[in-house]
Parts: structure tokens; sequence; C-alpha cells
């Protein structure tokens, strides 16, 4: 005889049904891991996202949209930089040459290990949640202020100015008027002085710091102060920017991450020897996330630096050596760069 066969009851959802049923159940994930981050106790996570969103420029809406003004305020005035009020002692600066085999640190042996020819030095740089470049220059008299030609009219890129200067090496420098943050980077922050001339003067960024620039003896001064001041100092080359890193050999009070986020940063500064340190950290990415002003600090204090400072970051933070991109820029255009007014280059 055959066995009657047992009816299945099971109701089978229509693939649409199950479709739609899995979107809302990821939904209300993602929506709880939101609430979780954002709202959440980790303030860390949220003086991280207001910091780095808040000096973008172009993206603080990533702020503005979540948190209300007065925690965004309260979040900014807990994360802080408080700068060495000094102008540098250029008596603290002795160019020496090495022959030692015998060196402080590990930092110290990368960067007087090279060959008596060497006019710079590339060191890899990594860190947690970071990685970028650092030059050692050897010669700072070779180092001087490029602006775009067009001052005033429209910025110019990194590796155009690297060609017509036939600079060695090419970092960004100062900041430059960006209103609506879509500026063509005509006009720099501050003064700028080029080979001894005064060759911009526009109002300040007002980011703290001041004047960043190397004398006619190829000291690398930090000092606020003002133009007729500068060029008595005897600047040839200098932009005005800031915060300032390290002056004298004091790092700057850092409360929090200091206020300015995480994200691809340029700094330059020079140790007591003589010796310039370009750095580049990249940002805004899987493998870099970018670096804070206390990663700065840490580095720069690492590699010696006696007197350093933060230059313009994010979308600006751009370096080339031989008239190649090194690093990996974020701005969006050829080759992921933007137009701006001033740049370091080696000559």
């Amino acid at each position: 005889m055959f066995q009657k066969k047992k009816r299945d009851n099971t109701y089978k959802w229509p693939l649409k049904r199950k479709i739609l049923a899995g979107g809302c159940i990821l939904y209300i994930v993602s929506f709880s891991c939101f609430l979780f981050l954002f709202y959440g106790p980790f303030t860390s996570f949220h003086e991280f996202w207001i910091t780095s969103a808040m000096t973008t420029m172009s993206h603080q809406y990533l702020a503005t949209w979540i948190y209300s003004d007065d925690y965004i305020q309260k979040v900014l005035s807990n994360n802080t930089i408080e700068e060495v009020n000094e102008i540098s002692d250029p008596n603290q600066i002795k160019f020496r040459k090495y022959s030692a085999t015998i060196y402080r640190n590990q930092y110290e042996k990368e960067l007087l290990t090279r060959d008596p020819d060497d006019l710079y030095k590339v060191i890899n740089i990594t860190g947690s949640g970071y990685q970028g470049f650092l030059i050692a220059i050897y010669d700072p008299s070779r180092i001087h202020i490029a602006t775009t030609a067009y001052l005033g009219e429209r910025g110019e890129s990194i590796l155009t100015v690297s060609e017509r200067e036939n600079a060695v090496i090419a970092m960004n420098a100062g900041g430059f008027f960006d209103p609506e943050w879509n500026s063509n980077g005509a006009l720099p922050h501050g003064t700028v002085i080029s080979r001894g001339k005064i060759v911009s003067d526009f109002r300040d960024a007002e980011f703290g710091g001041g004047f960043i620039g190397f004398t006619n003896e190829d000291k690398f001064i930090l000092g606020n102060m003002s133009k007729e001041e500068a060029i008595a100092m005897g600047y040839r080359d200098a932009i005005e920017f800031g915060p300032y890193l390290i002056v004298n050999g004091k790092r700057s009070f850092i409360r929090g991450n200091g206020g300015w986020g995480v994200a691809p940063r340029s700094a330059i500064g020079q140790r007591q020897d003589g010796i310039v340190l370009f750095l580049v950290i990249n940002g805004r990415s899987a493998s870099s996330l970018g670096a804070d002003m206390i990663d700065l600090c840490d580095i720069m204090e690492r590699y010696g630096a006696f007197n350093a400072a933060n230059l313009d970051g994010g979308s600006s933070s751009e370096l080339v050596i031989n008239h190649q991109i090194v690093n990996s820029p974020v701005a969006g255009g050829a080759n992921g760069l933007r137009d701006m007014s001033t740049f370091w280059v080696v000559v």
C-alpha cells in the first residue's frame, strides 16, 4: 500500500519579500551602528569626527549636520594647540659636517647615513593610522619659495612649478584665500617673501603661527612679527602660516588632538645642525587615514627638529621629487592635484 504523503504547510517567502526584509534588517543595524558611534559613549570618536570635518573647510557639513553648534564648539574648545610664544634663536643653528659613526638613536642614524654628495634622502614614515615621507635636505641654501606665475589671477599645479623652477624637490607651502572652498589658488594668505623680496601681501589665514622661512644665513626661523620686522630679520624666503609645532626645541602644548583632526598633512622643520626636514603624510584612505598635530610634533621631534611648523594640509598636501608625484594627493583633479599659490622648492 502507498503511504500518504504529509502536506508541507511551511510558507515560502517570495524573493521580493526576502529582499525587502533583508534591506530593512540592514537598515536597522546600520542606523543603530550610526547612533552608537555618533551619539554613544565614545567621545574620542566624536572628537576625531568633528575636528577632522571642521578643518577640511569644504566638508564641515559632515559635523554640522550631525551635531549641534554648542556641542561642536565644546569639542573644539577641548582640542586646541598652545604655541611656544618665542621667536627662533638663529644662534642655536650651527651647521656641521658629520664623520662620526655613533648615533644618538636610530632616527639620527637614518638621517646621517648617506653619501657625502647626497643633496637629500627620502625616509618612509609609518605610524598608527598614517603613512608618509620625510625628506632630509642637507643644503638649506638650495631651498626657496616659489609661487604661481599668475599671483592674484590663478594658482598652478605643483608639477608645473617644479618643472619651471627645475626643482629636485617641491612641496606645498602656505594656505590661500578659498571663498566657498572653490578657489583657484590665486591669493596666498599672509606675506610671501621670495629671494629677499615681498611678492605678495594678503590677509593672514589666522591659523596661528606667523612667519615660516629661511634667512640669508640659511637658518630656519619661526616668528610672529610684522613684514617690516621679517625683512629686518633677514628672511630671504618665507610664508605666513601655522601653527608652530616646535620653537627653540620646545614643542607646543597640545590639548586633545590639537583641534585639527586627522587628515593629510605637510610640515617643515630644521635641526640644530642645519639639516632641513620636509614632511608629507598621506590621508583619507584605508592605508593611511592621516595625522594630527601630535603626530606631526612626534615625528619632527623624533628626527631632531629644533624648529618646526605645520603647513597647509588636506587636499593641498603634495610632494614631488624629480618632477614626479611621490605621495597620494586627495584633491580629486588631474593626478589628484589642486592649483595652489606657494611652494617650497629645492633647486
